[in-house]
């Protein structure tokens, strides 16, 4: 058991000359540390005996956390010790015992007196929030986050960062109201960023400002107001049609071994709806009864894939050993050079609302293909053959049909035909 005791060292004879009075902290035979206690009294009027101030000194001036009060009084002193007392036996059960150490017991100290010095800011929090998240498990996955939304923290702290430079000031958690978001949202803009963008800083921001809020840090909440929303915009992207991957799947890249490689692995998102983390570790053993069995990294669900076609021929190609993953920033280098060679170039505009402004630009559609485009076609293709937008969900991992119908690429026409093939298979008749 732990025992604190209070104490001073040294006696003299000076008149109105105060002494500190130290802590000594004990704990089994390890923990044996003293530090001065920021209390200074005349060496008469305190007993180490009973650790307090002496009965004769409600005349004498004392000195606890740096400030001397002549009208402070002994029993106010003496509450002052047995605060100090109460702070550090709290801290203490809270510390663990290889933490605890001469220079902890200071900080302890110097925290007690001097609160505001150790107040955690947003910026403080959001610092120490970072690192823990390169271990600390994700309560859905038991794993730490992944190294992009790692990335996307720091990024946002950065711009929250500069944002405030603007502002020759750090913004703290009382800041974080209607003006800042006004302000961060305009600052983003000069910053050319794009409206979905934009959008992913202010949840991440509200990342930070819910987790803190959890953890007792953070009592202002203005952050949960409708206003403070996450700006978002449709996305033009796009997808591959089945033509266009069956051109893909029939160009001949034996020239090109890493490009044959790529295009086999694109492929293979393209079949299985998987992300890219998912379809690139897809091994034999994830194969049985026709079936591949994925549990996704992003969402640990499990998921059965039937083996289409390619897949399986492409599985046979490599023996069942798919070639070693690339990163993902190359792949999606690779993928459009691939698209390109197999002459995927029909013309596509491509919107974007940045600083404010809706630009659009015209590309080949080779320029746009990326690693999520696979999974794209995959859900889109299906949609339109008719499958169940339940069953594409099941494997998509899509929580809503509202998401999953934002996120397929089917234009109002198509909508239109796929109702008329609709009417047409009833064999309607009119009375």
């Amino acid at each position: 058991m732990a025992t604190i005791r209070f104490f001073t060292k040294t006696t003299t004879k000076k008149k109105n000359v105060l002494v500190n009075i130290y802590v000594r902290l004990r704990s089994g035979r390890n923990i044996d540390y003293t530090a001065k206690a920021d209390i200074l009294i005349k060496p008469e009027n305190w007993s180490n005996h009973t650790q307090q101030a002496r009965q004769k000194a409600d005349l004498f001036k004392f000195k606890t956390g740096g400030s001397i009060d002549e009208k402070k009084g002994r029993q106010n002193f003496n509450t002052d010790v047995t605060e100090l007392r109460k702070t550090i036996e709290t801290k203490l059960m809270e510390a663990r015992q290889a933490d605890i150490s001469a220079s902890w017991l200071k900080k302890v100290i110097d925290e007690h007196w001097n609160p505001d010095k150790y107040k955690t800011t947003l910026y403080s929090y959001i610092t120490t929030f970072i690192e823990k998240a390169k271990t600390k498990p994700n309560q859905q996955t038991g794993r730490p986050v992944g190294y992009r939304m790692q990335r996307e923290y720091q990024v946002t702290f950065d711009y929250l960062k500069e944002f405030g430079k603007s502002l020759k000031r750090e913004s703290d958690f009382k800041d974080i109201d209607h003006e800042f978001y006004d302000g961060f949202i305009q600052y983003l803009q000069d910053e050319e960023l794009a409206v979905n963008t934009i959008g992913k800083k202010i949840q991440t921001l509200k990342t930070f400002l819910n987790a803190a809020t959890e953890e007792g840090v953070n009592n202002f909440e203005y952050y949960k107001s409708k206003k403070f929303k996450k700006l978002s915009e449709e996305a033009d992207t796009i997808y591959l049609n089945e033509q266009e991957l069956e051109q893909i799947y029939k160009h001949d890249f034996s020239d090109t071994p890493h490009l044959d490689r790529v295009r086999d692995m694109f492929l293979l998102g393209c079949w299985t709806g998987c992300r890219f983390s998912d379809f690139t570790q897809i091994t034999p053993e994830n194969i049985s009864d026709n079936l591949i069995h994925v549990r996704q990294e992003k969402t640990e669900q499990k998921v059965l894939i039937p083996l289409h076609p390619v897949v399986a021929a492409i599985l046979e190609k490599y023996e069942g050993k798919l070639p070693a993953p690339i990163s993902n920033q190359k792949f999606n280098g690779y993928i459009k050079d691939v698209a390109e060679l197999a002459k995927i170039n029909d013309k596509v505009h491509k919107s974007i609302t940045k600083g404010g402004v809706r630009k659009s630009k015209q590309f080949e559609k080779h320029q746009l293909v990326s690693t999520h485009t696979a999974r794209r076609s995959f859900a889109t293709n299906l949609y339109k053959s008719g499958f169940p937008s339940i069953s594409i969900m099941a494997i998509t991992g899509h929580k809503t049909e509202e998401s999953f119908l934002k996120y397929i690429k089917v234009t109002p026409d198509e909508h239109a035909k796929k109702l008329q093939e609709h009417w047409g298979n009833q064999h309607l008749k009119v009375v």
